[in-house]
């Protein structure tokens, strides 16, 4: 058992800090291929499948925003 249970030293919270900046570079990444992705199905005319109020929906291709109006709603954090 950790005797410092609960806290962490300076270097733990050192290398926590990176790996969140790391994660937010990540997580920013993903969100903009998701919507390139999402975009790319709108234009090609293909649905795509979501996940909305605790169940799966399909959406048509007319349904899907346009990538400069709101695509970025389908990649929320849930």
């Amino acid at each position: 058992m950790n005797p410092q249970s609960g806290s962490k030293s300076n270097l733990a919270n050192e290398k926590e800090m990176h790996l969140s900046e790391t994660q937010q570079k990540i997580d920013a990444g993903v969100k903009f291929a998701i919507a390139q992705a999402i975009e790319r199905h709108r234009r090609l005319g293909e649905s795509i499948s979501i996940w909305q109020d605790g169940k799966v929906v399909t959406l048509t291709a007319d349904q899907i925003p346009p990538m400069n109006s709101g695509a970025s709603q389908f990649c929320k954090n849930t």
